[in-house]
């Protein structure tokens, strides 16, 4: 079971993660697109994604809407043109951020708080490889609705030139 030190340790801290996170985001060379995001616009979903998580280790992964929400998010940095790569690079750095914060904070007195964070590890992957995938997602679907749209576009340019030129003498 995880442990709840550990989770509530996440979730008393999640202001002072926010910020720590927003100026690593903003100053990482490898997430440089997300310097178009404004500050409290990514502060506002960093705090939302820490709650997210906090509710889905309760849970145990039951969290509903998740794949969804973040599918919506990767459309939502499509528009915005964030560079899908920077987006990536941003949950491996909300990631390693979390487990350093983990690792000084948590307790190593007992087996027991050993073995909670190694199950808190377990569910940190597959929460946020998760996490990535539906963001993928999202963002290659507004893609494909955008080539749609250019191709139909495309397409109606090239009918117009063809009956243009049929017509001309």
């Amino acid at each position: 079971m995880i442990s709840l030190k550990l989770t509530r340790l996440i979730e008393q801290h999640s202001s002072g993660l926010t910020d720590e996170l927003v100026r690593k985001l903003h100053s990482s060379s490898r997430t440089t697109g997300l310097r178009r995001v404004p500050a409290p616009e990514l502060r506002n979903r960093i705090q939302e994604m820490l709650a997210q998580f906090h509710g889905w280790l309760l849970t145990k992964g039951a969290h509903q809407n998740m794949q969804e929400h973040y599918r919506a998010l990767g459309r939502q940095h499509a528009i915005q043109h964030i560079a899908l790569p920077d987006l990536c690079w941003a949950v491996v750095v909300i990631k390693e951020h979390l487990w350093d914060f983990v690792d000084q904070h948590a307790f190593h007195s007992a087996p027991t708080d050993l073995h909670a964070e190694l199950e808190l590890e377990r569910f940190v992957n597959v929460f946020f490889d998760g996490m990535i995938c539906y963001f993928v997602e999202g963002y290659e679907q507004f893609r494909d609705s955008m080539s749609v749209g250019i191709d139909r576009s495309a397409d109606t340019t090239y009918q117009s030139v063809s009956i243009s030129r049929r017509d001309a003498p």
